[in-house]
């Protein structure tokens, strides 16, 4: 049969066990996507891989821009960051889960005090001791625990949005070194071209064949081919250490190679990708999965403030040895514990526990409106970039057509002039419109290649 006291014990058992198990963390869902369904005027391919899970090596068909993309992500500096950033956490959130169970310590005391009587009392301690450990029956512990932890999650996810970001980065910067090495080149030869007119121009001058108009025409355009050259020069050593502060040291030999990288490839540079459905970022852009976590971590902290308002217990207990004598510890007869449970019961804190409640609400509704703008931004960039996907293919051929006829205009204006048929005006407008053509085509195709590496971004690769 079984007794009362029994009984008893059991029920309290249950009593602990159940409100252990008490959380007052609201529920959590996933707020609506503030974004239209689907792409405007693009049509899903469901079969293809999804852009997140092509990884950035297979992206990238260059293999030098695939080196220093490697490179990069083993040397940049705000990577290491970020990575050391999740180890931190990692800590703080292992601290908070360490919160949960008791502290040990092993613990010695020895004190003496003078009496009345002029005798001396001695008492000496040795043993276990455990103080202040809360029992968390209202989930307060176990709601800071789950913030830690949506924390450090948070934290992967921004080491992986950071990753994302700087292959993006690198790619560009290294396409924008490829263009301004063929600017370079191009200016280099518009160059020379105006200075071989210049010459001719003074000699027909000097012979009395061409008018003082045309030599003062031909020196300004030749020195603002001279100023072009600088600042192409300028801009390429501005490409060249933006490219090594990406990469995190000095940059190889041989991986930026002017000579190689002035050669315009028709060689596709990058994978072509599918656009998925808007709602497929939300689990593959790892920004808006780190606004997420922010969120369930503002959600749970919601949990805590509310056990704020309940009675906090806590437990200091020890167990050993005691003895009036030092020699006396450990003897038979010395052993004894001590057990001191404490409950505090929150009666007047001049609204400090509300206010906390409050300021948890709105941290939520904070973190609700960041990860919907993280949404909404996210949408905007790949829309961004489906769009110059559609455009851009048609004006890079149209330039391409543009830059054709102009140099067979430039080279027929030329033979005209040296036949005598046409001005030298004619020659001096062939020719800077056929540089201003070429210099758009190279603009043209650097954007529609760093477009490229917009969507891969926008869509959630590169980790």
């Amino acid at each position: 049969m079984i007794s009362t006291f029994t009984m008893r014990r059991s029920a309290l058992a249950l009593a602990v066990l159940t409100l252990s198990g008490c959380s007052f963390i609201p529920t959590y869902e996933r707020p609506a996507a503030p974004v239209a369904a689907e792409w405007s005027g693009v049509t899903p391919v469901a079969a293809a891989t999804p852009a997140a899970e092509v990884a950035w090596a297979d992206f990238v068909s260059d293999a030098r821009l695939r080196e220093l993309i490697g490179l990069a992500i083993k040397n940049n500096r705000d990577l290491r960051v970020a990575t050391l950033n999740i180890e931190q956490v990692r800590a703080q959130y292992q601290i908070r889960r360490a919160d949960q169970f008791p502290t040990l310590n092993l613990a010695a005391t020895g004190s003496r005090q003078s009496n009345a009587d002029d005798s001396i009392t001695s008492l000496y301690t040795a043993g276990l001791a455990m103080s202040g450990w809360e029992i968390d029956f209202f989930g307060r512990i176990a709601s800071l625990k789950e913030v830690a932890l949506a924390q450090y999650l948070a934290s992967e996810e921004a080491r992986n949005a950071a990753q994302t970001s700087l292959v993006a980065s690198v790619a560009s910067t290294w396409l924008s070194l490829q263009a301004s090495d063929e600017l370079l080149a191009l200016t280099r030869r518009a160059f020379a071209t105006r200075q071989d007119s210049l010459r001719l121009t003074r000699l027909r001058f000097d012979n009395g064949v061409t008018s003082a108009l045309d030599l003062r025409q031909a020196e300004s355009l030749t020195a603002a081919a001279e100023s072009a050259l600088a600042q192409q020069q300028r801009q390429r050593a501005l490409d060249l250490n933006a490219l090594t502060l990406l990469v995190g040291q000095p940059l190889p030999a041989g991986l930026v190679d002017p000579a190689r990288d002035a050669v315009t490839t028709t060689q596709p540079l990058f994978r072509d990708l599918p656009a998925g459905l808007p709602s497929d970022l939300l689990t593959r852009r790892a920004d808006i999965r780190q606004a997420e976590q922010t969120l369930i971590a503002a959600n749970a902290n919601i949990g805590a403030a509310r056990a704020a308002f309940f009675p906090r217990i806590s437990l200091t207990a020890s167990v050993g040895s005691a003895s009036s004598e030092l020699s006396g510890l450990f003897k038979d007869g010395s052993w004894g514990f001590s057990l001191a449970p404490q409950a505090l019961l929150p009666i007047f804190d001049a609204g400090r526990n509300r206010a906390g409640l409050e300021s948890a609400k709105v941290g939520r509704e904070l973190a609700v409106a960041q990860y919907e703008k993280a949404i909404q931004t996210a949408f905007r960039e790949v829309a961004d970039a489906l769009a110059g996907r559609a455009t851009l293919g048609e004006q890079l051929r149209a330039q391409q057509a543009q830059a054709t006829a102009e140099a067979e205009r430039f080279r027929l204006a030329e033979l005209r002039y040296r036949n005598g048929v046409a001005s030298f005006l004619e020659v001096l407008d062939a020719q800077r419109s056929l540089f201003a053509t070429q210099q758009t085509l190279v603009q043209t195709r650097l954007v529609q290649q760093q477009n490229q590496v917009a969507l891969y971004k926008a869509l959630g690769g590169g980790y």
